[in-house]
């Protein structure tokens, strides 16, 4: 960043203090912020003061300073830090400020430059020779889409070519800079697409959520006697009587009793094993 300082003493002036009417607004101001932070006025009051003398002087800076109760170095600090305060006389009737940063550049700033150069003056922050036209180089003021872009005092006009801005320096040379459009210079709304939007052509329909979805009844659980047998309407066959894995159980008395008789007369099986008589001699009675 270079070096910014306050103009050579021979074009000072003796003092300053604001008009009646920026006098009212000044204080008005300070009275927004409260006590004990009424410093932070320092920016609207020195913009203000350039406003009126088109540039801030050193007699700008220590009335400000006053009027805050501030350290007349901490109001220079300001003054010089920021490159919306303007330290030396400017053009009474423009001061072209042309931005110089990437996109700008990339997109026709040098021209801008020269022809600024050409027009009102070979080096920056200059008056023409009628004092009335002046030019610098800033950074980025924030149109990056509109590059190159310049500023006039508090309006911008961007995407500019050379010819155009030519036509912007020769209306404020004659005093019609209010009569210039201010913002973009091609056919189209701030910066949107030129020639009109591309997008989103269509009006959107109103959204209409779907119709609820009805969900399945759940089925009652079978219990055992719910449940019928496999067998159940169908004709007994003969396969049913002799396979015993399909045989219907017995439920007639007779048949049961038929069982039950059958079971008693039943011979009962001789076991393998015949007892032996035990070893010794025989009683007398016996017989061999």
């Amino acid at each position: 960043m270079s070096v910014r300082r306050l103009a050579e003493d021979h074009v000072q002036p003796a003092g300053f203090s604001f008009n009646p009417e920026n006098a009212v607004w000044a204080e008005a101001t300070i009275k927004k912020y409260p006590e004990a932070r009424q410093q932070s006025a320092v920016i609207p009051l020195l913009m203000r003061a350039q406003e009126q003398d088109g540039w801030v002087t050193r007699s700008a800076i220590e009335h400000v300073a006053n009027q805050l109760a501030m350290p007349y170095i901490r109001v220079l600090e300001v003054a010089t830090f920021y490159t919306q305060f303007q330290l030396k006389p400017i053009g009474t009737r423009a001061h072209v400020q042309v931005c110089g940063t990437t996109p700008c550049m990339l997109r026709g700033a040098g021209e801008l430059i020269e022809l600024c150069k050409h027009k009102i003056h070979a080096e920056p922050l200059h008056q023409n020779a009628s004092g009335t036209l002046s030019w610098e180089e800033v950074e980025c003021q924030g149109a990056c889409v509109n590059a190159p872009m310049v500023m006039i005092f508090k309006d911008s006009y961007e995407d500019l070519t050379p010819d155009q801005l030519s036509d912007i320096i020769d209306q404020f040379e004659a005093g019609k800079g209010a009569d210039v459009k201010v913002g973009t210079q091609k056919d189209r709304i701030f910066s949107a697409p030129e020639g009109g939007p591309t997008t989103l052509l269509v009006e959107a329909t109103p959204y209409v959520p779907p119709a609820p979805v009805e969900e399945p009844a759940v089925a009652e659980p079978e219990t055992a006697a719910s449940v019928p047998p496999a067998n159940a309407g169908r004709a007994k066959t003969d396969a049913d009587e002799t396979n015993p894995t399909v045989k219907t159980p017995a439920n007639d008395k007779s048949e049961a009793a038929a069982n039950s008789k059958a079971n008693a007369t039943e011979t009962p099986v001789k076991s393998e094993v015949t007892e032996k008589a035990p070893d010794g001699p025989k009683p007398a009675g016996d017989k061999a």
